[in-house]
């Protein structure tokens, strides 16, 4: 079964055992001996193995992986290093630079990220090879809405990112005061100038978790503490 190795494997210890799950299990023993599938399986829950439940600070939603050779590794939006950075990365990049003077990175690798205690979750872990959404409605949303389901009912605030439609439909799992949801367009080139652009999302993130006693996010990390794949 899943071995995640920290927090996470006792919350979501039910869930695996669930028929759903087993199913998905399934699916996905199919998909990959049929591949390429994409990220490679050692890697399909890196988002929770960087980030335990504890250390989340801000949660930031894709919907699923990069579809093409060598991109996804686990965490949205993230690209290994010495792959070419995807527009909705590069206008993320843009818009944190707007925000707060972050320059671009070399490496659109954001495990940097992650150990900060940016959740960089994709609500489907996985995909086909050139085939986007490929492997939706098979039991990850399930799985997913129950990570951000127990984040919601976490005492300490978090700051969840909706970015895209797909992304703030999920705003109804968090109900607990608490927190603070921040939403806006999708970072993609089809939507950016749409409200992303502007958002000034990075500062406000930081500044609610520094007003509730929150060591804020060091978002430059990615340029100072670059790693390797």
């Amino acid at each position: 079964m899943v071995e995640i190795g920290n927090e996470w494997d006792t919350l979501l210890q039910e869930e695996f055992e669930q028929a759903y799950y087993l199913q998905l299990r399934e699916f996905l023993k199919a998909e990959y001996k049929a591949g390429p599938v994409y990220p490679p399986m050692r890697d399909i829950f890196n988002a929770l193995k960087y980030t335990s439940y504890s250390d989340v600070k801000i949660v930031i939603l894709g919907q699923d992986p990069y579809h093409g050779p060598g991109q996804a590794h686990g965490m949205c939006f993230s690209v290994r290093p010495g792959v070419p950075m995807p527009p909705s990365l590069q206008n993320i990049f843009k818009e944190l630079h707007d925000d707060i003077g972050i320059f671009t990175p070399p490496t659109g690798y954001l495990v940097p990220w992650a150990r900060e205690g940016v959740l960089l979750m994709n609500t489907v872990l996985t995909v086909r090879d050139g085939q986007p959404n490929s492997h939706k409605n098979q039991g990850w949303e399930r799985l997913t809405d129950r990570v951000i389901s127990l984040l919601g009912q976490r005492e300490q605030p978090i700051v969840f990112l909706l970015w895209g439609s797909h992304a703030r439909k999920k705003k109804e799992l968090i109900t607990a005061p608490q927190h603070l949801i921040l939403e806006c367009a999708h970072p993609s080139p089809l939507s950016a100038h749409r409200g992303f652009f502007g958002c000034q999302h990075f500062s406000q993130a930081n500044q609610f978790l520094y007003d509730h006693g929150i060591e804020p996010v060091d978002w430059n990390v990615v340029n100072s503490k670059p790693e390797n794949g």
